[in-house]
């Protein structure tokens, strides 16, 4: 029987208690150890296991005790896992040291104070977590009165305070080394600080407009708990994008930065084509292996070919309950997308023939670069396309250097961030189509100019980005959606006339009017537009579109082809 696929735990207990499923990333926890920093930061796109990881971190190496204040043994988290044949120094910290986990991923708040208000209900959190320290008499009368505050915090009315708010603020900027201080004190052990998704509260605060008081705080918190902190042992952070050391991580000396162009930490986060190929045969979907991989491989960490690991577990979730359904862009609906919406609906020329070449399967090149800012994400192109590339939104092939400087080539990764753009782009086209004053394309319908219609249609698509070459199904719609606005017609897609079911027909309101059919044709190449306008007209003929819309009573009828290529069109009247 093959076990449960633990979509949404992101506890490693839970998958070792319940026996789910589980790609062994445990040794992990000797590379931070053995490779790690004092403070090693680790980004990686949304949903490749940064929260797991955490946690099988603090499963290991945290000091727990039961009810019964009795120490509880680690190793039946571990049984059978790599770990477990690490060295005997490694296996010592099983259990040894107190540890500090927090979140940041909860801060996403319209403005400073609430989300602060959120990070402090996490901190508070944690503190409530240890307080069975308070038990004890290792910590003086000061301590064990500073503790209890920093577990309470001030209430909402106190808020309304504005010395009483900014008090709150400063204190809780240090709450973490001061947590780390009492825990030391109480276990003679220095101190783990686990913080997760710690660029969460810095992108939403820039979205919301107030991300100097945000960076503030954090930079605050992150220096007293990683910097000046002599409780600290060592620090793990996660997040999904490298924040500039000058911002967030100022001074930090010690820093250690593993991101997916800078790895040594490869098969970490994520899974191999070997872990992605043997989870779908231990379900039975060895036929899928090479969809699988169109779909949801294509990212480079460091040398080693990653797969999704959000869209990998989702995938074989579903096709187990239906083996005969269709891969779908699992990631698009857990990952923040409002930078590729950004990116092609505020796009300049050179945007969007960049957007072009990837789209359609090619690459382009840019000066690679991790120390940026969200603020800095809009102040220049290539900026905005390394913010892409580390939060997996682009993929590397190849890079040179040129000088001192380092140049990456890149392209989109998969089928799954392919239809991620897509949608996006799609959305942004409708958007213009919607905004256009459509009277000239209107007029020119009723009126039978067919170079007017062209002259329209083409200039609409030159705003474009090239995505659908040949995809009649979206110039269908595309022409589909700008002839509801012309006057007392209404618009029919494929409904059955004569021997079959021509592209769009307008029927009129009024029996005065004629009916007017268009037949779509789509081609590759320019000099097959004429080929395929000859097509349309040859289809209007040999299906007897005309006799059977005449046939359901209407007083005329007059029909045009239209063939696409790229951005343009031709349009010709039909002449039976």
């Amino acid at each position: 029987m093959v076990k449960k696929i633990g979509i949404g735990y992101e506890g490693y207990k839970e998958f070792i208690d319940n026996d789910m499923y589980y790609i062994d990333k445990t040794m992990l926890i000797r590379d931070v150890v053995e490779k790690g920093g004092k403070v090693t930061l680790f980004t990686r796109p949304r949903r490749f296991g940064k929260t797991l990881a955490l946690s099988m971190l603090r499963t290991f190496f945290e000091l727990e005790y039961d009810r019964d204040g009795n120490i509880i043994d680690k190793k039946r988290y571990f049984e059978g896992k790599k770990i477990m044949d690490a060295s005997d120094e490694i296996l010592s910290m099983m259990g040894k040291y107190p540890v500090i986990k927090l979140s940041l991923k909860s801060a996403k708040q319209p403005g400073f104070k609430a989300a602060f208000k959120a990070l402090r209900d996490e901190i508070k959190s944690e503190y409530s977590r240890h307080n069975y320290i308070l038990d004890s008499n290792k910590l003086s009368e000061e301590e064990r009165r500073m503790f209890k505050n920093l577990s309470m915090g001030i209430d909402d009315e106190e808020f309304l305070d504005k010395e009483k708010y900014e008090f709150e603020v400063g204190r809780y900027a240090t709450a973490l080394k001061t947590l780390s201080e009492c825990l030391k004190k109480y276990h003679n052990e220095n101190v783990i600080i686990l913080l997760d998704e710690y660029d969460v509260p810095l992108e939403n605060a820039y979205y919301e407009g107030f991300y100097d008081e945000m960076v503030g705080f954090i930079r605050s918190l992150f220096e007293s708990a990683l910097k000046t902190n002599d409780a600290l042992q060592f620090g793990v952070v996660t997040g999904c994008l490298r924040i500039s050391k000058e911002s967030i991580f100022t001074g930090l000396n010690h820093l250690q930065i593993s991101s997916i162009y800078n790895n040594g930490y490869e098969e970490a986060f994520g899974f191999t084509q070997r872990e992605t190929e043997q989870m779908l045969i231990d379900y039975g979907m060895e036929d899928r292996i090479p969809e699988a991989k169109e779909w949801y491989d294509g990212y480079l960490f460091g040398q080693t070919e990653i797969y999704n690991p959000w869209s990998i577990i989702k995938y074989v979730s579903s096709i187990a309950i239906n083996h005969m359904k269709f891969p779908e862009a699992y990631w698009a609906n857990t990952s923040s997308n409002q930078i590729i919406k950004d990116m092609i609906w505020h796009a300049d020329e050179e945007m969007k023939r960049e957007l072009d070449i990837l789209i359609n399967g090619g690459t382009i090149e840019k000066q690679i670069h991790e120390d940026i800012t969200y603020d800095d994400i809009h102040e220049s192109e290539d900026n905005l396309w390394n913010f892409l590339f580390f939060t997996g939104y682009m993929k590397k092939v190849s890079e040179r250097r040129e000088d001192k400087y380092i140049y990456l080539t890149m392209k989109i990764p998969n089928d799954e961030i392919a239809s991620i753009y897509e949608t996006q782009i799609r959305s942004w086209f409708d958007k213009q189509v919607k905004d256009t004053d459509r009277g000239v394309l209107n007029k020119a319908v009723l009126e039978g100019d067919t170079e007017g219609i062209e002259n329209y249609v083409s200039e609409l698509l030159a705003k474009s980005i090239s995505t659908f070459d040949s995809d009649e199904a979206f110039y269908h719609g595309f022409f589909l959606s700008l002839l509801y606005s012309v006057p007392n017609y209404m618009p029919q897609s494929n409904r059955e006339e004569g021997d079959g079911r021509p592209d769009i027909v307008l029927y009129p309101n009024r029996p005065k009017d004629p009916a007017i059919i268009f037949e779509i044709k789509t081609r590759k190449k320019y000099n097959e537009m004429e080929a395929g306008l000859k097509k349309a007209f040859d289809q209007i003929r040999d299906k007897k579109y005309e006799e059977g819309v005449l046939e359901d009573g209407y007083m005329g009828v007059k029909s045009y082809g239209i063939c696409f290529c790229k951005k343009s069109c031709i349009v010709g009247k039909y002449d039976n």
